[in-house]
């Protein structure tokens, strides 16, 4: 009997962590959830997986605290025995949007530890665990699925340079491990969620909806987790075979220039 595929999900409790979580276990997956802290949020997304009778674990753990890596990924592994996806969601936002000349050391150095450097040694760590393993005929493919922004090319957001200049960097980290690891079948993708509706964004709920309305996307809605989740399952499924270090748009369009 071949097992289930097995995805290891950074900041998975609640939002679009969440909404990546159920489309995994949509198609089969069995998920080892990670987040700072083991949460209402956190139960209720784990009873969420064992409803569509798929197994989940839960380990809290702070992405930006590098030296727990090593401990982290021993229990990611415990969990399940194996990695088959790292889907690199955990991130931060600002905690004061305002004038680039206002931005603080330790708001920017804070914006880059949890969403470009723990996520890039965080990868570091995985990728040397899947490369360890040995592989057997019929394993599902695996992925490294890397969460960014729509901020990390195309739209300039001047209030949030900072979470900007993070997610610019995880683009660039995604196409270099795309080239170190596609000669051991590890395929690296990049996501970028457009106005996705979660507790990162509510604040802004009046703004966005009165841009979605005018037509900043040719889509006139608020996207939603399951958009990025259903993604996110796609690439980790092995359905685009021939492609790696690609980054997929899922933002309703706002990413095209109108003329």
């Amino acid at each position: 009997m071949k097992r289930p595929p097995i995805a290891f999900v950074t900041g998975a409790r609640r939002g679009i962590g969440r909404g990546i979580a159920y489309a995994l276990a949509d198609v089969g997956y069995d998920i080892v959830l990670n987040d700072i802290v083991e949460d209402d949020s956190a139960r209720e997304t784990l009873d969420g997986i064992a409803a569509k009778g798929r197994k989940a674990k839960f380990i809290v753990g702070d992405i930006s605290a590098i030296e727990t890596h090593a401990h982290m990924v021993d229990a990611v592994w415990a969990a399940f025995g194996t990695v088959d996806c790292l889907v690199n969601n955990a991130g931060v936002q600002v905690k004061v949007r305002g004038d680039i000349l206002d931005v603080t050391p330790e708001s920017f150095d804070h914006l880059i530890a949890v969403n470009l450097r723990g996520t890039f040694f965080i990868t570091q760590a995985v990728a040397r665990r899947m490369l360890r393993e040995a592989r057997e005929v019929g394993d599902p493919p695996r992925s490294v699925v890397t969460i960014s922004s729509a901020n990390a090319n195309t739209i300039v957001g001047p209030n949030r340079a900072e979470y900007c200049i993070s997610k610019s960097g995880l683009s660039m980290m995604n196409k270099l491990y795309a080239e170190r690891l596609a000669g051991s079948d590890i395929m690296c993708y990049e996501v970028r969620p457009g106005i996705i509706y979660t507790d990162m964004t509510s604040s802004s709920k009046e703004r966005y909806d009165a841009l979605i309305a005018e037509g900043i996307s040719p889509v006139r809605r608020w996207g939603k987790p399951e958009d990025i989740g259903k993604t996110v399952a796609a690439l980790a499924t092995g359905m685009l075979p021939f492609t790696t270090g690609d980054a997929f748009h899922v933002d309703g369009g706002l990413h095209m220039k109108l003329l």
